[in-house]
């Protein structure tokens, strides 16, 4: 039942009463006053039971409203988080490929922080924002993402490319925790006491110590030669080769590729030698140079 049939039925039922009260006003004036006063009693209270039931009416459909808006809010937000959640994952992968990136190019500590928050700034007002404007923000700010990994990647693809070539370029001792007992150029040979040319630099080094590659590369020669005795040389590719010499016991074979760091043999006293030690050369582009400009000096690609 509406609240207009409600009012009308009401209505009717007084109009009624009314009449009633006119013909009986007549004959009895003090029963007439008793049922004019009951009528309005009546018809007060069946005015306030409707208007009760419209305004629980009314109240009940804007508890749904504001039941189905919260609903509709709480969708937008679980939206928002999750485009959120993609960005703060995207923000992730750059900050460890920028890490990883400041890692090879050994760039100097605290010049990129990738942890320290960006300082910003600015003055007001400050206004609200629509959301179809927050929307459009972080679509921009996920393009800007995008074209920074992009470059990101390229720059590590050529760092990565750079640090392969570094690291065939000889960088390191032939034996850990040596020193150099005979160096490179003129000097006076150990057996005959005349004047020679040594071509490499000589490595304290006890039998059976590791002897280890000092750049990537490929063994071009593995066996016994003349004055050597024992000998690895190793081609890296880029003109350079190596040669370690007086080795008790050789560990790779012609063809077999090496990693910088890798054991190749064993230290010993094989061949035209005193006693137990490591001979080191290095030759670029068929010609013996001083080897200990290589020593030490690692990659500035190395992480």
């Amino acid at each position: 039942m509406t609240y207009q049939s409600i009012v009308n039925n009401t209505r009717a039922r007084l109009d009624h009463l009314l009449q009633q009260a006119g013909r009986i006003g007549a004959r009895r004036p003090a029963l007439a006053m008793a049922l004019l006063l009951g009528t309005g009693v009546a018809v007060g209270a069946g005015a306030g039971l409707a208007d009760n039931r419209m305004l629980r009416a009314e109240l009940a459909q804007q508890h749904a409203q504001i039941a189905a808006t919260k609903l509709d809010a709480q969708r937008e937000i679980n939206a928002l988080a999750a485009r959120m959640g993609e960005l703060q994952a995207e923000a992730n992968r750059l900050n460890a490929l920028g890490e990883r990136l400041t890692r090879i190019g050994q760039l100097q500590d605290g010049e990129f922080d990738f942890d320290k928050p960006v300082g910003v700034g600015g003055a007001g007002p400050v206004r609200d924002m629509a959301k179809p404007e927050l929307n459009a923000g972080m679509d921009k700010l996920a393009s800007q993402f995008k074209a920074s990994g992009e470059q990101l990647s390229v720059l590590e693809s050529l760092l990565f490319n750079r640090q392969i070539d570094m690291n065939a370029v000889p960088s390191r001792a032939p034996i850990a925790n040596s020193y150099i007992t005979s160096g490179f150029g003129g000097r006076a040979d150990p057996f005959n006491g005349g004047a020679a040319f040594h071509k490499g630099i000589d490595f304290e080094a006890d039998v059976g110590d590791p002897v280890l590659a000092v750049a990537d590369g490929v063994v071009s020669y593995s066996g016994v030669r003349s004055g050597y005795g024992n000998v690895v040389e190793i081609d890296h590719g880029n003109g350079y080769v190596t040669r370690y010499a007086h080795n008790s016991r050789l560990l790779m074979k012609v063809g077999e590729l090496v990693r910088a760091g890798q054991e190749i043999a064993k230290a010993g006293s094989s061949g035209r030698s005193t006693g137990a030690h490591v001979h080191f050369e290095v030759w670029e582009s068929g010609r013996v140079v001083n080897p200990v400009k290589f020593l030490n000096q690692q990659s500035p690609l190395k992480g």
